[in-house]
């Protein structure tokens, strides 16, 4: 898929969310939870930061690896140091605040990796198998999780739970390959290269998982945007610590 600008793609999610007017396509899959659910691993990164490039490489270690879910957190804070971030969003930002306060952090900062809810140091010598054997264990039983595609909708189906008291959670829909050459700021001359970009994030209200829950989620139309992976991820209420997560991939 092409490299689409962030602006110009929260542009389109918006509008989508008004109208349906134009359908070029109409993109059908489905994907379902497993047996165990795969760790999420939250890289919070800007490139605006020069020590974020190996971080955003690292993290594209971790691609294909189905017991992984990893996430590419573009934070603003690093935009006034002279190179705006075209993928660094304030909800990504927002995201990675509320994850310091529930672990009651002294700061935010760059890069940043959060494995299934912990901060984790350790992460630039480790492999996607050490990864995985480092990631702490769901805190409750997780649900079944079936995402379904339909068009340009996106369907979350959440089953019930007698483990928990309360599930909340968040939509992230991801983006792959992305290049950027970088003029000014601390990465001025470098072109950096991004997978697992959360081009949108979207926290959903909690719910009580007695009755199964269902979620929606509007995606732009036409055929550039029928690619779009998206992931949907079930967390405890504090919306850090998740419990299960499903990623979509379409292939059109």
């Amino acid at each position: 898929m092409p490299t689409i600008a962030r602006a110009a793609l929260l542009t389109v999610f918006s509008a989508s969310a008004l109208t349906c007017a134009h359908a070029t396509s109409k993109v059908q899959c489905e994907a379902r939870s497993g047996a165990k659910s795969p760790a999420v691993v939250e890289l919070f990164t800007s490139e605006g930061c020069s020590s974020c490039p190996p971080a955003d490489r690292w993290l594209s270690t971790l691609n294909g690896q189905p017991e992984l879910l990893p996430l590419a957190f573009h934070v603003n804070y690093w935009d006034r140091l002279g190179w705006q971030d075209r993928f660094a969003t304030p909800a990504n930002t927002a995201r990675q605040h509320q994850i310091r306060n529930v672990q009651n952090g002294q700061y935010v900062y760059t890069p940043q990796v959060v494995l299934n809810g912990q901060d984790h140091r350790g992460w630039y010598r480790q492999s996607p198998g050490q990864v995985t054997n480092a990631a702490r264990a769901a805190l409750v039983t997780a649900p079944t999780l079936q995402l379904n595609r339909d068009g340009n909708r996106v369907t979350a189906t959440v089953g019930p739970s007698a483990d928990a008291a309360s599930f909340a959670g968040y939509w992230a829909v991801l983006q792959d390959g992305l290049t950027s050459k970088v003029t000014r700021g601390e990465n001025a001359g470098e072109t950096l290269t991004h997978d697992h970009v959360v081009s949108l994030y979207q926290p959903v209200a909690a719910w009580s998982p007695r009755l199964a829950q269902q979620w929606q989620l509007s995606l732009p139309e036409g055929p550039q945007f029928d690619a779009l992976r998206v992931a949907f991820i079930v967390t405890l209420p504090d919306l850090v610590h998740p419990v299960q997560a499903v990623v979509l991939s379409c292939k059109g």
